[in-house]
């Protein structure tokens, strides 16, 4: 629900099957870092790929299928909360 939340705020007119394109889409050039979550002890995957002019921050976890945790403009998450 955040990342369809984060998708909306973007205001670039994507909605889910843009996003799904996105993650179908995503090079291994794409991957900025790979983290273990504080909430859940999972390990998530940071990509930042271009959309059009924008790069965007996706953080995806792995499970039996695809969870997309968020899905936003890039900008500074050195403080975030894992």
């Amino acid at each position: 629900m955040k990342a369809l939340q984060e998708l909306a705020a973007l205001d670039m007119g994507l909605d889910e099957e843009d996003a799904g394109d996105v993650l179908a889409n995503l090079a291994p050039s794409d991957l900025v870092e790979r983290l273990v979550s504080k909430k859940t002890g999972e390990w998530m995957y940071v990509f930042k790929p271009s959309v059009g002019a924008v790069v965007v921050y996706v953080k995806v976890v792995l499970r039996s299928d695809c969870v997309v945790i968020s899905f936003h403009e890039e900008e500074d998450h050195s403080d975030e909360d894992h």
